[in-house]
């Protein structure tokens, strides 16, 4: 299982510790990374005790906490707080997963709180995505169709066409799966990684799309497509229960079909 990594040459020291107030009892204590880039100095971990009878059941609770009442320089992204929007994407305790559907008593001891692994850091949690927006953005992930709509009613399908877009729709482009996987770590440059290809796959496997073949032609790459290595961090990582891998794995028979 793919576990935070730290940039090279970098070394992270031990921060602040802020006790929990007088008379807690049911106290859980939260490191987590800081790094401010205006400071210039390097990263560290704060300790921030947490009176778990005053706090809501998930990480996220916890964070809000700390930020809404112990320290408001604390960075992190969030929205709908429902495993909905992918926001709070984040590794607590060595997984990469959502704060608001981790709930705090599944981490024993200690709750160990990074950002994304092996992408670069804005500010303490926050990673910088955009090389992964981009390469969404390059997949062109919308419904591509020369025949015009039907004038009175939607593009339809039936509903073993809409069943096959199941395990791909669910996707809230959290990107826990693509910052889990190796391959993507050494060569994200070039690799589109699992996020990115399931989000492609959904595309090809849409009957209203008229642009299969051209999105096919597109992954055909050494790179874009084939540096996955079936290591299935992807899916065991992914907080929706989704197989970026078994998308990945179709796009390939689906290139071999083309082919033959």
């Amino acid at each position: 299982m793919a576990t935070f990594q730290l940039p090279k040459n970098s070394k992270v020291s031990v921060g602040k510790t802020y006790p929990a107030e007088a008379g807690a009892k049911d106290v859980r204590s939260f490191k987590i990374y800081r790094w401010d880039p205006d400071t210039g100095e390097n990263p560290r971990y704060d300790t921030y005790e947490v009176d778990l009878d005053k706090c809501g059941p998930m990480v996220l609770d916890a964070l809000i906490k700390i930020k809404n009442e112990v320290d408001q320089t604390l960075t992190f992204r969030r929205s709908c707080r429902e495993g909905i929007c992918g926001s709070c994407s984040m590794n607590i305790d060595g997984l990469n997963t959502l704060a608001c559907l981790k709930p705090i008593e599944d981490v024993k001891g200690d709750v160990k709180i990074n950002p994304l692994p092996h992408m670069p850091v804005v500010k303490d949690l926050v990673p910088d995505l955009s090389q992964l927006y981009a390469q969404l953005r390059s997949i062109e992930p919308w419904l591509k169709a020369d025949t015009p709509p039907p004038p009175d009613s939607e593009r339809l399908q039936s509903k073993e066409e809409r069943a096959k877009l199941d395990g791909l729709w669910e996707c809230i482009l959290c990107f826990c799966c693509s910052t889990a996987c190796p391959s993507y770590w050494w060569n994200g440059d070039r690799y589109l990684g699992p996020a990115v290809l399931l989000q492609a796959y959904r595309w090809i496997a849409d009957s209203r799309d008229e642009h299969t073949g051209e999105r096919l032609d597109q992954l055909q790459d050494p790179f874009r497509l084939y540096r996955c290595h079936t290591i299935m961090n992807c899916a065991r990582t992914c907080p929706k229960g989704l197989n970026p891998a078994a998308a990945i794995g179709q796009i390939k028979l689906d290139l071999v079909d083309r082919e033959g």
